[in-house]
């Protein structure tokens, strides 16, 4: 996994830029919006988990995007512009088809966002965030954000152990589902302990009695004003513009939108900036790390 300049950042301004991204990616369908936060959400994703994103891209996320676009049109049968009838003898539109492939880029730009807010917004950001006002929900929240990662790893430890000492799942379906359900009786009897020991640390490092204090490693620095003032700038605008009606797009009864006029032009422009954040700014970390490398 590469160096990110961005979640060195406050976690404070990670919080304002995921909420920002990822709700204006649920709920702008126009298209130029669409293709700006799916490619943004996608480039980050691919830099920050490398060939696993990739992979991952690949194997689930291109299917599910082809099965949402496919559904769609299926099901939805408005639109004036027929293409095609059915065996059904429902119509096949052009406004659905595309509606479904807006759909389906909406879901993977929405699902890669989180996957860039899973690798940024650890649990410790979380807890720091959120530990005084909400700390048992915090607590709750950030156990349960560790919780899959956690029983994966361990899965392939235990899965790993059984191998080295002989016992392999075999060819047979009976000895793998024998090997696989000793392997779960291992887990839960580890996450029992594991529960155990993280109650007895909790009791003993003091959680819950008044007057406790945590250390922290985050420091709000001058670069987390510049970036939050940028945050809320940019979003500010976006919203501003939309109440303003210089955001319009509809794709039913007929595709209909706003594409050209200054502040609609802007709106993309900023959104783009918004979207590109992170990517810029390990871009001007990259460049300046090149500077300082040539002068040595």
């Amino acid at each position: 996994m590469v160096r990110d300049t961005f979640s060195a950042f406050h976690p404070l301004v990670n919080l304002l830029y995921f909420t920002a991204v990822i709700g204006f990616s649920m709920f702008f369908m126009h298209p130029v919006f669409l293709a700006v936060s799916l490619v943004n959400a996608v480039l980050y994703s691919v830099f920050l988990g490398g060939k696993k994103a990739v992979r991952t891209g690949l194997l689930y996320l291109l299917p599910m995007a082809f099965i949402a676009a496919l559904l769609n049109p299926m099901f939805n049968h408005q639109g004036v512009t027929i293409l095609t009838y059915l065996p059904n003898g429902n119509p096949l539109t052009f406004e659905s088809v595309v509606y479904g492939i807006a759909a389906a880029a909406m879901l993977i730009t929405v699902i890669a966002w989180f996957c860039c807010w899973s690798a940024v917004m650890t649990s410790d950001k979380f807890i720091y965030l959120f530990g005084r006002i909400i700390p048992a929900l915090s607590l709750i929240l950030s156990m349960a954000l560790r919780f899959i990662p956690l029983f994966r790893k361990q899965i392939k430890i235990i899965s790993n152990a059984q191998k080295c000492i002989g016992y392999d799942t075999g060819s047979s379906i009976w000895r793998k589902i024998k090997h696989s359900t000793k392997i779960l009786s291992i887990l839960v009897t580890w996450s029992l302990e594991n529960a155990i020991e993280t109650a007895d640390s909790m009791k003993h490092r003091g959680y819950g009695l008044p007057g406790r204090t945590a250390f922290s490693i985050f420091r709000f620095e001058q670069r987390d004003k510049y970036a939050i003032t940028y945050i809320l700038a940019c979003t500010v605008f976006v919203i501003v513009g939309t109440a303003a009606g210089a955001y319009h797009f509809r794709y039913f009864p007929s595709i209909r939108g706003q594409w050209t006029g200054s502040y609609t032009i802007a709106m993309f422009i900023v959104y783009l900036a918004l979207c590109a954040l992170p990517l810029t700014v390990n871009l001007k970390e990259a460049i300046i790390w090149k500077r300082i490398q040539s002068k040595i």
